[in-house]
C-alpha cells in the first residue's frame, strides 16, 4: 500500500486506509496513455480563447444579512450571509498553476479586486488541485484577515506547509463545523479526485459545502461528476432543498476524459433537479482555460438545458466574474 504523506486516519467506506474514493461510483482516474490521446487530440479539437475578457469588478459592501453572492471567477465565489463574510475556493493569482509563467493563465480579472474585499470570516476550500487551492492567495488572505480555514481530510496538510500561521478546521463528508453561533457549514460528498503532484492521487479528500444559516441554506457543490447520482439525492435527504446552490457547468470536454470528474451543462441541470434548488448559480467556467470547449460554451448550453428541462430561465443562470446575486 502506498504511503500516504497527507492523511492518516481510519479506514471508512470511502477511504481505504491510503486513497479516498467515490463509493460505487467510477473512478476518475485517468491513465498517461489516457492523457497522451487527449493532448493529441486536443491539437485539433481545443478551441481557442480570447486572451482577455474585459469586466466590471465590484465593490461590496461590509456585511449583508440576507444572502448577497459575488462572482470572483471560476470556484472563487464572495458568499455574504448572517454577517459573515465567506471565500470559496479563492484565487487571485494569474494562472491555476504551481508556476508563475506556465499553465491555464485567467482571461478575466477577478470579479473583486483583492484590497476591496471585506473583512474575511472563513475560507472554505473544496479540494486541493491548483485552480481551487492557490497558496499565493492563501498567505494574502492570512496576512490580511486571518480567516478560519475548512477543508476536507488531508488538504490541511498542503495548507499547513504553505501558510504556516492558518487557522485550520479540517472534516470528513457529512462533518459540520461551526462558523458562529448561528453559521456553519457541512462538508458534502462529490464524485472528483485530488493531487498536487503526479504520485498523490486521489491522498487528500475533495467535498462540496452546505451553508446552514437563519436567512438560508445556500450548497457550494465544488467540483464534481454525476455519476449515478446518487450523492445528490443523499444531500437532498440530509440537508433539505438549497434556496441557492452553486453549481459547476464548465471544464467538461471532451466527455470521454472528462465526465467522472467534471459535470456537462446538461448533469449540472439534472443536478439542479436532484437538489431541489431553488436557485443555480452556475461557476467553474470563463475564468481558465482548462479543457477543450470554448469559452462561452457553458453558458451557452446551460440555457438550452435548462430550456429543454422546463425550468424559467431565470432560475439556474451561469454566474460571471463581477456578477451578484442578491436576496432582498
Amino acid at each position: 500500500m502506498p504511503r500516504n504523506g497527507y492523511y492518516s486516519g481510519p479506514v471508512s467506506d470511502h477511504f481505504d486506509g491510503a486513497r479516498f474514493h467515490s463509493p460505487g461510483q467510477r473512478s476518475p482516474d485517468r491513465s498517461l496513455r489516457d492523457l497522451l490521446r487527449w493532448q493529441r487530440e486536443g491539437v485539433r479539437a481545443k478551441a481557442r480563447w480570447p486572451k482577455n475578457v474585459p469586466i466590471t469588478p465590484t465593490t461590496p459592501p461590509p456585511h449583508s444579512k440576507l444572502p448577497r453572492l459575488t462572482m470572483v471567477g471560476h470556484a472563487s465565489v464572495l458568499i455574504q450571509v448572517a454577517g459573515l463574510n465567506l471565500l470559496t475556493d479563492p484565487v487571485w493569482s494569474d494562472r491555476a498553476s504551481p508556476l508563475s509563467f506556465l499553465g491555464p493563465k485567467r482571461v478575466t480579472a477577478p470579479g473583486i479586486d483583492f484590497d476591496k474585499l471585506p473583512q474575511i470570516d472563513a475560507v472554505l476550500l473544496s479540494h486541493n488541485h491548483y485552480d481551487h487551492l492557490d497558496v499565493a492567495t492563501l498567505r494574502r488572505l492570512e496576512a490580511k484577515h486571518n480567516p478560519l480555514m475548512v477543508m476536507p481530510l488531508g488538504t490541511d496538510a498542503t495548507v499547513r506547509k504553505g501558510v504556516k500561521t492558518a487557522r485550520i478546521a479540517c472534516a470528513d463528508w457529512n462533518d459540520r463545523v461551526a462558523l458562529s453561533p448561528d453559521v456553519s457549514v457541512s462538508l458534502t460528498p462529490a464524485n472528483h479526485w485530488s493531487s498536487r503532484g503526479f504520485q498523490d492521487r486521489r491522498m487528500a479528500l475533495w467535498s462540496g459545502f452546505w451553508i446552514h444559516s437563519p436567512p438560508a441554506q445556500i450548497w457550494f457543490a465544488g467540483d464534481t461528476g454525476y455519476g449515478d447520482g446518487r450523492i445528490f439525492h443523499d444531500i437532498r435527504r440530509r440537508h433539505g432543498a438549497p434556496e441557492i446552490a452553486l453549481i459547476p457547468i464548465g471544464a467538461y470536454e471532451p466527455r470521454w476524459f472528462m465526465s467522472d470528474q467534471h459535470v456537462a451543462p446538461e448533469e449540472s441541470v439534472r443536478i439542479f433537479n436532484d437538489v431541489g434548488a431553488q436557485q443555480a448559480l452556475g461557476f467553474h467556467w470563463g475564468t481558465f482555460q482548462l479543457t477543450d470547449e470554448a469559452r462561452e460554451a457553458p453558458k451557452d448550453l446551460l440555457r438550452t438545458s435548462v430550456a429543454a428541462a422546463g425550468i424559467a430561465p431565470d432560475r439556474f443562470t451561469a454566474f460571471g466574474p463581477g456578477d451578484v446575486h442578491a436576496e432582498e
